[in-house]
């Protein structure tokens, strides 16, 4: 018989993708790739010494920018563009994905431009700077510099070096996002926000800019994704508005339209069935007024008569978006009033050859499917804000994200401020993609000096930060400071590594039952400070979700192979968690925590394979391990285990749990050699450990190692979950030989 475990886990789009632009286009949840051209490629960089050529749009640190220097703290980009002619009439903007850190723009010497922030995107309309069919020199002069430690830089290294410089890698420095130019219209939608966490409909909010913004005319009507777009030849506009899916909007006089649409058929987008909508948003100023007078003056300046039209068109943009809801009841988590549990993997989303940047836009999303074969349904993007593509991708495939910005690491005024400033950006760039459910502001206290219980200055930082994003974003849960020492949070998250499994199940239980608030944690190799859940005596103790978002340990991959397979069984043996996350999908630099190397390949993990670890339905075995390859000793009797189920899928599970012993080292399938030994029925209802089941074994007989395979079988004879313990000699560590005293 064979199981659903043992079948290869999807990593196609859903049967129905009508968000599909070009996929090179950059912000292709935001689209306009209809009239937009690509900078990236060779431009000149200007450095002490001389000019080079880089490859954009890589760091100049990397080797796929041909340049591959470090601590470069100053130069300037420059390369020729030319603004389309068959853009006449319409506005030119130019569009820069990040630039670490400070980015000063010119055209033809005329400074249009100047951005501070290395991860938020920023753009530039070069109306009356470049005309339509014109050529120019773009020039882009970028500050990074080395000492990042007062600027949101996350997990680039730092001279002198962060407090936590151990895990730290090479910097990100001048451009690293896309940079391309687009068309749109005179009067124009520059921002779109939708919110359909209602279910039923999408909350719109448009900011016009442009020629006439004040009392714009907006409609926003479904283009793709329902059942009267479906129905409509070409998605036409009549047949969607005769089924109420279209609003109209005017804005005020700063140009700010706001509405509801309400969706005739709701089908809402979660995981299993990640479902889109595509809005189209047409803007146009009040009876054309402004935008015919465009279209008359280009055609004065000897235009064609089509350009004219062109000009004194509406613009349209295509914005995709789902209906879902996340929200938090009591200590647990909700996806559209379905009980929702985080099996996550950390992200740091580098690549040895390009650092920050992917190679290219299918290696960027292949990491999605490769989180997704792991058995995960949460990827947590670590501290950086990433391409945009890779966020629209997760929408299409249903992988839901935890998103947070990068932090300075030294805190002061300055500092904080700079953190805060990328939280507006963060939201106006990514709050319409339903797989994000979660927001993350700091991270273990970086830039708050690892002392918020200690200063109330510092606390004070946090909670600003919460109130700034809860007042941009209510619709989503909020951690203000991941890991440690929260003040002000919608979920209680903490990061928990050690070595020692009795220690660890010990400290898991008695955060699982509020006994212990605290655990150890090595800061450095001769500091090891206890760290709390709680900033303040005043947190409340119960009430809020709690989950891990760090996680496991070993050096090599047999050892976190191992690791993964019995803490991740601990967190799963607590009903009252909410989720995990595990550290992490991909090896980065000298940090080899990955499931992957760095260069995604498979690694060697002694028969585990991380799917049944993570899948809806596990095994908890009622043992604490010995150590990587011996769980146990080998028994020269028989062998008695009690079993428990945790079950986070619909309905219950009944079955039985069987056990049959394998030589060492043989990966889990169902039903090795015969079918084994059986426990007694055991009924798992969902989020509810289920009670233990005995399940006795003979000895496997005079070997030096075996491996003990257990399954569970339902009432269907379907294999359910799967685990193993392997039985070696257990052996003190080897001491011997000279050392210092």
């Amino acid at each position: 018989m064979t199981s659903a475990l043992e079948r290869p886990v999807s990593t196609g789009l859903a049967a129905s993708d009508p968000a599909a632009p070009d996929p090179a286009y950059p912000r292709p949840d935001l689209d306009r790739s209809d009239r937009w051209t690509s900078l990236d490629g060779t431009w000149d960089l200007d450095v002490p010494g001389g000019t080079v050529p880089i490859t954009v749009p890589f760091a100049w640190e990397t080797p796929a920018s041909g340049v591959g220097r470090t601590w470069l703290e100053h130069a300037i980009y420059r390369r020729r563009i030319t603004v389309p002619a068959g853009w006449a009439g319409a506005r030119p903007v130019l569009c820069f994905g990040a630039v670490h850190h400070r980015a000063v723009v010119w055209v033809d010497g005329v400074q249009v431009a100047e951005h501070v922030g290395g991860y938020t995107p920023f753009e530039v309309d070069l109306d009356g700077v470049l005309a339509p069919g014109a050529t120019g020199t773009l020039e882009v002069e970028v500050d990074a510099p080395a000492d990042k430690r007062a600027i949101p830089h996350g997990k680039q290294r730092s001279i002198p070096r962060d407090d936590y410089d151990g895990v730290s890698f090479t910097p990100t420095s001048g451009i690293w996002q896309p940079v391309w130019l687009e068309a749109r219209g005179r009067t124009y939608a520059a921002r779109v926000a939708l919110r359909g966490d209602s279910l039923t409909g999408f909350d719109v909010a448009v900011d016009v800019a442009g020629d006439a913004p004040a009392g714009a005319l907006v409609t926003v009507e479904v283009t793709a994704g329902s059942a009267a777009a479906g129905s409509a030849a070409a998605g036409s506009a009549a047949a969607v508005s005769a089924a109420g899916e279209r609003v109209e909007l005017v804005a005020d006089g700063s140009g700010f339209a706001v509405g509801r649409l309400e969706i005739t058929e709701p089908r809402l987008w979660s995981p299993a069935d990640p479902h889109l909508y595509v809005l189209t948003v047409t803007s146009r100023a009040a009876d054309g007024g402004a935008d015919d007078a465009a279209g008359a003056g280009a055609a004065a300046d000897g235009t064609t008569a089509s350009d004219a039209r062109a000009a004194a068109e509406p613009d349209r943009v295509s914005v995709t978006g789902g209906l879902r809801r996340i929200d938090r009841r009591g200590e647990h988590l909700y996806l559209n009033d379905e009980r929702l549990y985080v099996r996550g993997v950390l992200d740091q989303g580098y690549w040895p050859e390009t650092g920050l940047t992917a190679p290219d836009v299918g290696t960027l999303l292949a990491d999605l499917g490769h989180a997704r074969d792991l058995g995960y349904n949460l990827v947590r993007k670590h501290i950086k804000l990433e391409d945009p593509r890779w966020l629209h991708h997760a929408d299409r495939t249903g992988m839901l994200v935890w998103a947070e910005p990068p932090a300075p690491s030294r805190f002061g005024p300055d500092a904080a401020a700079a953190f805060e400033a990328q939280i507006r950006p963060m939201v106006e760039r990514d709050g319409n993609h339903p797989s994000i459910v979660i927001w993350g502001l700091y991270n273990e206290e970086w830039g708050l000096d690892w002392d918020i219980p200690a200063s109330p200055e510092r606390a004070a930082a946090a909670v600003h930060a919460y109130d700034a994003l809860r007042a941009l974003d209510d619709t989503r849960p909020i951690v203000e400071n991941s890991g440690w020492a929260h003040v002000r949070t919608d979920l209680v998250d903490w990061h928990y590594y050690d070595e020692d499994p009795a220690a660890w199940a010990a400290n898991v239980a008695g955060l699982a039952d509020g006994t212990g608030e605290d655990f150890p944690v090595k800061l450095a190799p001769d500091f090891v400070a206890r760290k709390s859940l709680y900033g303040s005596a005043e947190h409340p103790r119960t009430g809020v979700p709690i989950l891990n978002s760090e996680y496991g340990a070993g050096f090599t991959s047999l050892e976190r192979a191992w690791h993964l397979r019995w803490q991740t069984q601990e967190l799963r043996r607590h009903d009252r968690f909410a989720g995990y996350v595990y550290t992490e999908l991909t090896d980065v630099e000298h940090e080899m925590a990955g499931l992957l190397d760095a260069d995604r390949r498979t690694k060697d993990r002694g028969g585990l394979d991380p799917r049944d670890v993570n899948a809806e339905t596990v095994l908890v075995v009622d043992l604490v391990p010995s150590y990587a390859g011996a769980d146990i000793a080998v028994p020269d009797a028989g062998l008695t285990l009690d079993v428990h189920v945790s079950h986070h899928g619909p309905g219950v599970v009944r079955g039985q749990v069987r056990a049959a012993w394998a030589p060492v080292g043989t990966p889990l399938a169902d039903g090795v050699g015969p079918q084994g030994v059986g426990s007694e029925t055991v009924e798992a209802k969902p989020f509810e450990l289920s009670r233990a089941v005995r399940v006795t074994m003979p000895s496997p007989g005079p070997v030096a190692a075996a491996r003990l395979h257990l399954w569970l079988v339902d009432d269907d004879g379907a294999v359910r979950a799967r685990t193993f313990i392997d039985a070696a000699p257990i052996e003190e560590p080897n001491r011997r030989g000279l050392r210092w005293e």
